[in-house]
């Protein structure tokens, strides 16, 4: 297994530590592990590109733990009544849409690669929640979550366009 995978699969272990944290007691540790989980998916894309290492479980896995991170956090922030229930449920009709699509293109021989859109949703939402994390589990002033909340509505516009996106470089698997 190459380093990219690796970190995709540390991502993935992270998660439940991030959880255990916001369990415990929403704060800084909780939100600087889920910022060390981010910031691996950064890396392992740009190791993969540079060494030229970029395989099939890379693709599965470098979203898959994309996703169940972010998802994690969403729901603790939905359940803190700090993001509300129905832009998550259009992230997640968003991620579920998308990976239907991919299931389909795979069954064609075809890999969908992430689109621009897909980049800026994933960045976006990972720096919202890092905001959004920061500024729940600390005293943060009022501007900070405002530009926190301002950053997670641009993510929830990129999901749609990316959402959009996918669908429409896919439509003739459809015919």
């Amino acid at each position: 297994m190459n380093i990219s995978n690796k970190l995709s699969m540390a991502r993935v272990f992270m998660i439940p530590l991030f959880m255990i944290l916001m369990e415990i007691e929403p704060n800084i540790m909780a939100a600087i592990v889920f910022s060390v989980a981010s910031f691996t998916d950064f890396l392992d894309g740009y190791l993969a590109r540079k060494r030229n290492e970029v395989t099939t479980l890379g693709k599965f896995l470098d979203p898959l733990a994309d996703k169940l991170l972010t998802m994690a956090a969403f729901l603790y922030l939905v359940q803190a009544h700090v993001l509300p229930a129905w832009a998550i449920v259009i992230i997640l009709g968003r991620e579920t849409a998308v990976t239907g699509l991919r299931v389909l293109a795979a069954k064609d021989g075809l890999v969908m690669a992430a689109s621009i859109w897909g980049k800026i949703k994933t960045s976006t939402q990972m720096v919202s929640l890092i905001m959004l994390l920061l500024a729940w589990g600390i005293s943060l002033p009022i501007w900070f979550s405002i530009v926190a909340m301002v950053i997670f509505y641009a993510s929830l516009v990129a999901a749609v366009f990316s959402g959009y996106d996918y669908f429409k470089g896919t439509m003739h698997l459809f015919k």
